[in-house]
């Protein structure tokens, strides 16, 4: 039997303490055909002296300066051969076995472009994990959430979502897709720097009729938060800026105006929200987010259209819509009180 060749990259910034800890466990991996890459974003740590020094086996790429996540991988992964890559957070913590179920899994249907495992949460091992949990899906308003994860609602995992799934976006903590696919659709956007960036990528790759899966007998611990806490503004800023440039790039053209004009507004009264409960500094994030999408918006719009041009080139059929929710998510949890995905109203997935 013939095993593809998976690259498992990670890209590293100041993550010294988190490779150290880490890496020991991704190199008992016992998936035959693996490489391992850090690509090093223009650390101020010793981290590259230290994996030279004490992990020899694993392929250094040292990165100019720090481009921040998207830029960063892009870089990086221009230097990588493989079938597969797998896009690993520095503060991932893997099982022996865990690339072999998601590596069948993407052989067995060549229309699969990516996947991702089941990932929990490392410091509470028996609860998913905010980044990604039991697979990632949209609403149609841009709001992500995840089966096991709703806002800051994350439930025990007790098997309850234990079957393969086709799913809206695969967590950016452990990303597993097809290398050519990844660079035929463009790859992350470089714009976003952090956060979004893999629900952009994955909004894509639906966009061109392939589709994504969540792969339960995969198993990774995520710690999360590894370079921005969560309730950083800088982490607001971004998540805000980002969803909606994802959503004018992504959408349909005849509901995209009016989706993220709501969007917009709904964002406008979350900042509110933050303002009137004390939370001055999420306030400010948000609307600076807001004026950075105004100002950009003629270049947003430009990219729109080169991305839909990729997609044109490259797509096998119709945008597929699996995973996408036609409710809106907010209501479902802020005045219905739902708080478990089980709770859906599954005719109003696609």
């Amino acid at each position: 039997m013939s095993y593809p060749a998976v690259a498992v990259v990670i890209l590293s910034w100041n993550g010294k303490k988190f490779l150290e800890q880490f890496l020991p466990s991704l190199l008992k991996t016992t998936y035959t055909n693996t490489t391992f890459h850090v690509a090093d974003n223009h650390s101020t740590d010793d981290s590259v002296e230290f994996l030279r020094k004490n992990f020899p086996s694993v392929n250094i790429i040292q990165i100019e300066k720090n481009y921040g996540f998207a830029k960063g991988y892009n870089v990086a992964l221009k230097q990588v051969e493989a079938d597969y890559y797998v896009l690993l957070n520095q503060d991932v913590e893997v099982t022996p076995d865990w690339i072999e179920p998601l590596a069948a899994l993407m052989e067995k249907d060549k229309n699969i472009a990516a996947c991702q495992p089941k990932l929990r949460a490392f410091h509470d091992k028996s609860s998913f994990e905010y980044a990604g949990a039991a697979g990632g899906f949209l609403d149609k308003h841009g709001y992500a959430f995840c089966r096991g994860r709703f806002f800051d609602t994350i439930e025990k995992d007790t098997g309850q979502y234990d079957t393969e799934i086709e799913i809206a976006w695969a967590s950016g903590a452990c990303l597993f897709i097809r290398s050519r696919l990844y660079h035929q659709l463009g790859g992350l956007d470089a714009d976003f720097f952090a956060h979004f960036e893999e629900i952009d990528l994955c909004w894509r790759i639906k966009n061109a009729r392939y589709s994504i899966k969540y792969c339960p007998a995969s198993i990774v611990y995520h710690v999360g938060g590894g370079s921005l806490q969560h309730g950083n503004p800088k982490k607001t800023f971004l998540n805000y800026r980002n969803n909606l440039t994802a959503m004018v790039k992504n959408l349909p053209s005849d509901v995209v105006l009016a989706r993220t004009s709501t969007r917009f507004i709904l964002d406008i009264l979350s900042a509110y929200k933050n303002l009137f409960t004390g939370n001055w500094r999420d306030y400010f994030a948000i609307m600076k987010a807001h004026i950075h999408f105004v100002s950009d918006l003629k270049q947003i719009i430009s990219k729109r259209k080169t991305v839909w041009k990729i997609i044109e080139q490259h797509k096998i059929g119709e945008p597929n819509q699996n995973g996408f929710y036609k409710g809106t998510i907010i209501v479902d949890y802020f005045i219905r009180r739902i708080r478990y995905f089980s709770e859906l109203t599954s005719s109003k997935f696609k």
